[in-house]
């Protein structure tokens, strides 16, 4: 059922940057998954994380298709009867026992939800709920995940050295290409995170990442040239 989700908010090939046939159909599964085992806290806890996901739905995509990123996305757009549905759903399965994988997952969308702006977010706690991640269920994902987050917290120079190891492992993705263009960006390196954009450019099925990431690297283009402009 997750599969199915993530397939749906974020569709590995097409013209279509989201299948919302697919994580309707999810969430529906997920439902009753709830239904038929109520006392089991990950069934609650996977289906919160995926109405907290899916509440970024109609933020997540201009009109033409192009994504936008969670940092810029529009939140009166988000819904708020998924994230009221969604946290609720958190707090009644967190304390059953151990957290599990989806729980932490859930409490990290939950965090975003929470927060009125992307300043806002507690990008401290999410750090701190990725680590404890990493060491429940580690995976080359999480850990691009984290890098992410650890950006926000401690700067991108430390999330870059996160980022080692992880070719081979995610190298045939265009996501860890992706990220690693990001926090070059971020860094002040703009010719290698114009080679990091071009790399994931050309990994990616999905047509709308694709024109984002080319996007990025005419800005950088863009940028370069402005700034010759003006010596």
């Amino acid at each position: 059922m997750y599969l199915i989700f993530n397939e749906g908010y974020a569709a590995s090939s097409g013209e279509s940057l989201q299948r919302e046939d697919l994580t309707t159909e999810a969430i529906r599964l997920t439902r009753l998954l709830v239904a038929a085992v109520p006392g089991e806290p990950e069934a609650g806890a996977l289906l919160a994380l995926m109405l907290l996901t899916d509440s970024r739905r109609a933020a997540r995509a201009l009109p033409d298709g192009t994504p936008v990123p969670l940092a810029e996305q529009d939140r009166s757009l988000w819904n708020g009867r998924q994230i009221t549905e969604g946290i609720a759903l958190l707090t009644s399965v967190l304390g059953r026992g151990r957290p599990g994988p989806y729980q932490l997952q859930a409490a990290i969308a939950a965090v975003h939800a929470e927060a009125a702006s992307d300043a806002e977010t507690d990008w401290s706690q999410i750090v701190a709920l990725y680590t404890v991640l990493e060491a429940l269920a580690p995976s080359p994902v999480v850990t691009l995940n984290r890098a992410v987050a650890v950006a926000r917290v401690e700067g991108p120079a430390v999330a870059l050295k996160l980022l080692e190891g992880l070719d081979s492992a995610l190298g045939r993705g265009h996501r860890l290409d992706a990220v690693r263009g990001h926090l070059l960006e971020l860094a002040g390196l703009p010719d290698e995170a114009r080679s990091a954009y071009l790399s994931a450019a050309k990994k990616t099925g999905s047509l709308q990442e694709r024109r984002y990431l080319m996007g990025k690297v005419a800005d950088l283009d863009a940028a370069q040239n402005n700034g010759g402009d003006n010596i």
